[in-house]
């Protein structure tokens, strides 16, 4: 059985990180922003990368032997979160059209649809069923599930929406949760310390003890690379120094608060302390929401903000920091994508003994 895989809407490549974990081959990649192409690119050295608009993309002559097609559509627009864009109104919204047409094209014995749990909601939930029907039109059958990612060894609590769909006719089971969840701390503690506007590559990990998943997302690392952290103006410092751990803005005195005309407008995850002892809350765009390390007075680096959504040390994320920032935030966890695909080659081999 060739497990051979392409990657739709991929971003940086944490569905291929994950893919590749579980024993999938990575042949071609469709990503139009060109520094999360070139982040690919580099991690993935012998996959054919495509970066251009996917409706210009023809692949079903090239590629018949394909395992699984998997990606998600840009899912800002279907966030709960962006009012704004939540509306059929922003074109980007359509673009799950065009991960339908990639899987007429290629016919993959499987498809993973990825996205934000409030696709369910969206239009009172008209794109899961228009996927559905349509996947149904094509002889897939499908199952669909919001999982959590912290219930798959991931330190971070991100809920993310699957459609899993195949031609062989198997009622296709997620799989089971892991009872143990992986702390910030465990992720982070034995990364080296930092100061605000850190702008060190390279830097050895912490003489301390490594918990089991920092020495899993290290593997052959010798150290810690890309420890880059946004510089925060002092009165921002002055702001994370008042926020106890696993507290957000609420904890900032008031005279510290003054340029908001109206605190009540402020979101709840906004100067957010991270909880060493539990998992993360999401790490989306975490630089505008001003995530603040657990125990120094700054923001995220661009290694542990990876740490928590499971990117092994080894993975170099390319462009700006703000453009790391944004492949990073926008990623789906590895190691969800991981337990994901490992269950598709379980189900098959089953189906075919």
């Amino acid at each position: 059985m060739r497990l051979n895989a392409i990657d739709i809407f991929s971003g940086a490549g944490g569905l291929s990180v994950g893919a590749l974990m579980a024993g999938i081959n990575i042949k071609v990649a469709i990503e139009s922003d060109e520094f999360a192409a070139e982040s690919f690119k580099i991690n993935h050295p012998k996959a054919e990368v495509i970066c251009d608009d996917i409706a210009k993309v023809k692949l079903n002559k090239k590629y018949n032997d394909i395992f699984v097609l998997f990606g998600g559509p840009p899912c800002q627009g279907f966030s709960t979160s962006n009012s704004k864009t939540r509306n059929t109104d922003n074109t980007n919204n359509l673009l799950f059209y065009e991960y339908i047409k990639k899987v007429a094209e290629v016919k993959p014995l499987w498809f993973v649809f990825e996205n934000v749990e409030g696709i369910t909601s969206f239009e009172d939930g008209l794109v899961v069923e228009t996927l559905k029907n349509e996947f149904g039109k094509l002889g897939y059958k499908t199952t669909e599930e919001v999982l959590i990612a912290s219930d798959y060894g991931v330190p971070q609590n991100r809920n993310r929406f699957f459609m899993v769909g195949n031609r062989l006719g198997i009622e296709f089971k997620f799989p089971e949760k892991n009872d143990k969840k992986v702390t910030v701390e465990e992720a982070l503690s034995d990364l080296p310390s930092l100061e605000n506007g850190s702008n060190i590559n390279q830097l050895p990990y912490k003489q301390t003890k490594a918990s089991k998943y920092a020495l899993m997302m290290r593997g052959d690392s010798k150290f810690a690379t890309q420890n880059y952290v946004s510089r925060s103006n002092e009165y921002v410092i002055e702001r994370y120094k008042r926020i106890p751990p696993g507290q957000n803005w609420r904890a900032i005195p008031n005279e510290l608060m003054m340029n908001y005309t109206n605190t009540k407008n402020c979101h709840s995850g906004i100067y957010k302390r991270l909880n060493p002892n539990a998992p993360s809350v999401v790490i989306a765009n975490y630089r505008k929401n001003m995530l603040i390390h657990p125990f120094e007075d700054r923001g995220l680096s661009v290694r542990e903000a990876a740490r928590l959504q499971s990117f092994p040390d080894n993975f170099i994320f390319k462009g700006s920091l703000s453009y790391q920032q944004q492949q990073i935030g926008n990623a789906v966890p590895p190691l969800l994508a991981k337990a994901i695909f490992k269950q598709i080659i379980s189900q098959t081999k089953k189906n075919r003994i």
